[in-house]
């Protein structure tokens, strides 16, 4: 009897296993908040930015010195999907950087950038774009309103979708690794969501 429910047991643990890598459930399936209004343990501070949760909000509108500032994940990441939910003002310069493989250098040059920034001098680069990679044309405003940002990385091959539009769609080997970054560099910048899962 005590092996027969033994056994029982054992393909109980099976069976939920096997549901589990059915429906993407474990370490490779399972949305996991990377900010959830409390407080940013799976982030460290680069460039001094003014960051603070108000009302559940993480904030920031200043930063020390004239370098831009980030928020930057404890973690790195291959391939996954984020969803950023994100508040600018109009002035606001700000981006989602990814695969960033050195974690102490983040810019447009050494990661990928999902760009939010209105009044960017080149607006073909602006809100919406890939930074150095897609354009986007004409330019979708931020500015004054909640976005989300929905992007997906696998591979070459990425996506991004401001505001239920997909605003690029492109295939590029440029950075294969590496961690996540929030940028403050002018105006007031917001984020109210910023959950991801590994794909």
């Amino acid at each position: 009897m005590k092996r027969l429910s033994a056994f029982f047991a054992g393909l109980v643990v099976v069976v939920m296993t096997l549901a589990g890598c059915a429906t993407g459930g474990g370490p490779s399936g399972g949305w996991v908040a990377l900010f959830d209004g409390r407080d940013t343990k799976q982030w460290y501070d680069i460039g001094g930015g003014n960051w603070r949760i108000e009302s559940g909000v993480l904030v920031a509108d200043g930063k020390k010195g004239k370098d831009n500032a980030f928020l930057v994940t404890n973690d790195f990441y291959r391939d996954f999907q984020l969803k950023v939910e994100f508040w600018v003002s109009d002035d606001a310069n700000s981006g989602v950087y990814m695969r960033c493989g050195n974690p102490e250098v983040i810019n447009d040059k050494v990661c990928y950038e999902a760009n939010i920034f209105d009044q960017r001098k080149d607006p073909t680069y602006g809100t919406g774009a890939l930074v150095h990679i897609v354009k986007v044309e004409p330019m979708p405003k931020a500015g004054g309103k909640w976005n989300t940002y929905d992007i997906t990385v696998q591979g070459d091959h990425i996506v991004l979708v401001l505001n239920g539009q997909k605003t690029v769609d492109v295939r590029n080997k440029a950075f294969l690794d590496g961690r996540i970054a929030l940028q403050y560099a002018a105006g007031v910048v917001k984020f109210r969501k910023v959950e991801i899962r590994r794909l």
